[in-house]
């Protein structure tokens, strides 16, 4: 069983694209849990949370959060990113299989510039991170953000897709 968490502010329309795309994990049984940390929004990110079922916290420490997810594997993403066809069956199949952690490949539909590559590194969060529970418990420092704890974490590449949060954004 996984667990998502998502870290956000003022974000709520990313927020929904990406619960949605969600909402088939758990329908097959992949996903038990999605948890939103927000940052003081002052938009509709609460209500949508709420309304899909999340547990949502405007403040935490990520020690108890991530100590009361349901799933023994984590799903760091950021909102916006969504998962492309067949990501539940791979990542069903990694969990059972793997213990290191792992990321999605980028959408090839959805790329940046070539100028806007070059001499850029990712955001650490843009292709999501896979991490066992007790891997994320054991990093886990009071005040950390999600995106601390993909810097520096060597992960195996998924097959499956993720359409980058940037493309919610600018659709905006």
């Amino acid at each position: 069983m996984l667990t998502v968490i998502i870290e956000c502010q003022d974000q709520e329309p990313e927020l929904a694209q990406t619960l949605a795309a969600l909402v088939a994990g758990a329908i097959e049984g992949l996903v038990c849990d999605v948890v939103v940390l927000d940052h003081g929004s002052r938009d509709g990110t609460s209500h949508v949370a709420d309304a899909a079922g999340c547990r949502f916290y405007s403040q935490w420490d990520i020690k108890d959060i991530l100590s009361s997810a349901r799933g023994e594997w984590l799903l760091f993403v950021e909102p916006g990113a969504r998962p492309q066809a067949g990501w539940i069956d791979e990542i069903a199949e990694y969990v059972s299989l793997n213990k290191v952690p792992a990321r999605f490949t980028a959408s090839r539909g959805y790329r940046r510039p070539l100028l806007q590559r070059i001499g850029r590194s990712l955001p650490p969060l843009e292709l999501g991170l896979l991490l066992s529970k007790r891997q994320a418990i054991a990093a886990a420092k009071t005040g950390m953000r999600l995106a601390e704890f993909a810097k520096g974490q060597k992960s195996r590449q998924l097959s499956s897709e993720l359409i980058p949060s940037w493309v919610a954004r600018a659709a905006r």
